[in-house]
């Protein structure tokens, strides 16, 4: 279990309390409580299956935000070898929140990049809480051509409340850098994988997740508003926020049975945070078997597929 705990998840620190108790018990006293033990270890089992088996989408949502998970440079620690981060946009700077370069995936040599939030304070001011601007939006695309000339595939890993709405990116054209990127992604000539790995959140998660698979770790979310903000638009107040996170049918299995998402990738029991090597390993093996299968495929078909696959979403009546 993390040092960061969640309210849904107190039943079980109350029960592992419970058994470090009988086994200090057990030690002090010298008394044989191995039976006693076994049946708490069983219970606790038993809780944290029915406890992580039967999430509701606001629980996935506290899950996705955990401090403790991974986040896009850890999981290119972890999964990736030869990285070489490549900054700036050739126009204004360079968005910390949103580092990339060139990496290995499996023995597959492509271009990566993605959202990076902090741990600490100090962290999130540099990354921006995982909220890009408009240069990082902007670099993206440049990375995104430069896999496109020299044929490499592009893989982003999305992990944001949202694209930054301050002053600043207004005055720098935020909302004309995200649109930009999906015209051009929809029309790159190369495989794009993107994977929701922790917040999917409205145009700032779409301005790196036009692909031709479109994947989500098991308690990610992916959504056009955060549940906060809808529950302070239709219920006045964000204390609303769970009954918002349910009508909003953002988690992976509501996004999959809409065939808005192509795959889930799963967790660890808890979630990524709990075995953050063990996700990692989820993630690669997905993310290349997408990639061999993808790079198969003629660019021309390629193109025709991801147009078709975004022109068929939503329900339509005439």
């Amino acid at each position: 279990m993390s040092k960061t705990t969640l309210d849904f998840e107190k039943p079980i620190i109350e029960l592992e309390q419970k058994l470090h108790e009988l086994k200090k018990q057990s030690e002090d006293r010298h008394i044989d409580l191995s039976g006693e033990i076994a049946l708490m270890q069983k219970k606790i089992e038993a809780t944290r299956n029915n406890i992580y088996g039967n999430l509701s989408a606001w629980q996935r949502v506290q899950i996705s935000r955990h401090i403790e998970r991974p986040f896009f440079l850890d999981y290119v620690r972890m999964a990736c070898t030869d990285f070489v981060e490549l900054k700036g946009d050739r126009l204004f700077g360079d968005d910390p929140s949103m580092p990339g370069g060139l990496a290995t995936i499996d023995g597959i040599r492509c271009v990566i990049i993605g959202q990076q939030k902090g741990r600490d304070t100090k962290e999130n001011l540099y990354r921006n809480f995982g909220s890009p601007h408009p240069e990082g939006y902007r670099k993206a695309l440049r990375l995104m051509r430069l896999a496109e000339k020299f044929g490499f595939p592009f893989v982003a890993l999305i992990d944001t409340p949202g694209a930054y709405p301050g002053i600043g990116a207004e005055e720098r054209h935020i909302a004309e850098a995200i649109a930009v990127n999906i015209r051009d992604m929809m029309v790159l000539r190369t495989p794009i994988v993107s994977i929701v790995i922790g917040e999917g959140g409205s145009g700032g998660a779409l301005g790196i997740g036009v692909a031709d698979r479109v994947l989500m770790l098991e308690n990610a979310y992916y959504s056009v508003i955060s549940p906060e903000g809808c529950a302070a638009i239709l219920w006045k107040h964000r204390k609303h926020a769970a009954e918002a996170a349910a009508a909003l049918k953002l988690s992976a299995p509501d996004l999959m049975a809409m065939g808005l998402v192509d795959g889930v990738i799963p967790e660890p029991l808890g979630g990524a945070h709990c075995d953050p090597e063990a996700a990692a390993t989820n993630l690669k093996t997905s993310v290349t078997q997408e990639l061999k299968t993808l790079m198969k495929v003629p660019i021309d078909q390629l193109l025709a597929a991801r147009y078709e696959k975004f022109r068929a979403m939503g329900v339509f009546e005439e």
